[in-house]
């Protein structure tokens, strides 16, 4: 959907490091809005940025001056995770629709107090668990709702990914106050993941963290790995590691075990289409084997919310009140890694 530029909506992006540099992209090439204006700390050119971007931007550093404009229609913070809970409740209070990167705060009573502020405001709400919208988790649940695999009773989604000096939110991932734990600062994609697999009626989580001895890896404040089992009510049982601190190529594990079949990855199994048990057979569809922003589906994301604020409804799959459910299971599970014991829900 191409909008002239009078109808589409006008989005203002706070901060403008990795992430943001993808998400003005995207948000552009939907069609159905444009980046009128970056809010960053640091004095930004203009001029230059327009020129990058193929639009007209306006810059400033001043956030109250950005909510205040009656023009702009969206706030997508991008900026450090400990500055999102404040900025995502003065958006709201604003009267503004939100896309917010995640973590979307570093504490639960700070999400939910972000989910109060956008219930009582009215507004619409965007959080970047992107990987809901990937080719892969797309065709995962749809084998599920097909019935291919039967029953799952067992599922791991793992994420992989040594965030090192080479990529340039190391200086500000390794801090405690922004990166918090492994499954918050970037394995809660996976998480995530998992709960949208196997749903969110999580009775009790385990968890165990460790880090790497490598130099490498020195400077983080935090446990660099993770690894938690859930166990739901309905008597399933799954398992999550969070790994920022290994050297090899990122990847995204999927596996799920059910009464029918097996998926891992982009290979399964399935006795309802009489699949040879002995070799896997094999899906086509782009794999989630990359970290790099650039390549994540914030697009198709996109173009969902900016249809949901134009119907006046809230997005699917990643509205703020689904993605508080990943949340709420996040924190118990870094708080039972902290005290080395199972914590219920």
């Amino acid at each position: 959907m191409n909008l002239p530029n009078s109808d589409k909506l006008r989005v203002a992006v706070i901060g403008h490091g990795w992430a943001a540099s993808a998400h003005i992209a995207a948000i552009n090439q939907t069609g159905m809005a444009t980046v009128s204006t970056i809010c960053s700390s640091r004095p930004l050119d203009a001029t230059e940025l327009s020129q990058t971007y193929g639009c007209e931007i306006r810059t400033t550093t001043d956030y109250s001056e950005v909510l205040s404009d009656p023009s702009i229609d969206v706030i997508d913070i991008t900026g450090l995770p400990a500055t999102h809970a404040r900025q995502f409740i003065e958006a709201a209070e604003a009267g503004k629709h939100i896309i917010v990167e995640k973590p979307i705060a570093m504490n639960l009573a700070d999400c939910e107090a972000m989910a109060a502020a956008a219930d009582k405001a009215g507004i619409k709400t965007c959080v970047c668990f992107e990987v809901r919208y990937s080719a892969q988790m797309q065709a995962s649940r749809a084998m599920l709702d097909e019935g291919l695999l039967g029953d799952v009773h067992y599922a791991e989604v793992d994420y992989y990914h040594g965030i090192g000096p080479w990529y340039g939110q190391f200086r500000w991932n390794t801090q405690k106050q922004n990166g918090g734990s492994a499954l918050l600062t970037a394995g809660c994609h996976a998480l995530d993941a998992l709960l949208m697999l196997m749903g969110t009626d999580v009775e009790e989580v385990t968890s165990y963290s460790t880090r790497s001895s490598s130099p490498v890896f020195a400077p983080y404040e935090y446990p660099t790995a993770s690894t938690t089992l859930l166990k739901f009510r309905s008597g399933k049982v799954a398992k999550c590691a969070a790994v920022v601190d290994c050297l090899q190529p990122y990847y995204f594990r999927t596996h799920l075990i059910g009464s029918e079949g097996s998926l891992l990855d982009n290979k399964f199994h399935s006795t309802k289409l009489r699949t040879d048990k002995a070799q896997w057979s094999q899906l086509a569809f782009p794999m989630l084997d990359s970290g790099d922003v650039k390549d994540h589906p914030y697009q198709s994301q996109f173009q969902s919310f900016f249809t949901a604020i134009r119907e006046g409804q809230q997005m699917p799959l990643t509205s703020l009140n689904d993605a508080l459910q990943t949340f709420r299971i996040l924190f118990a599970a870094d708080e039972s890694a902290a005290l080395g014991r199972p914590v219920r829900l």
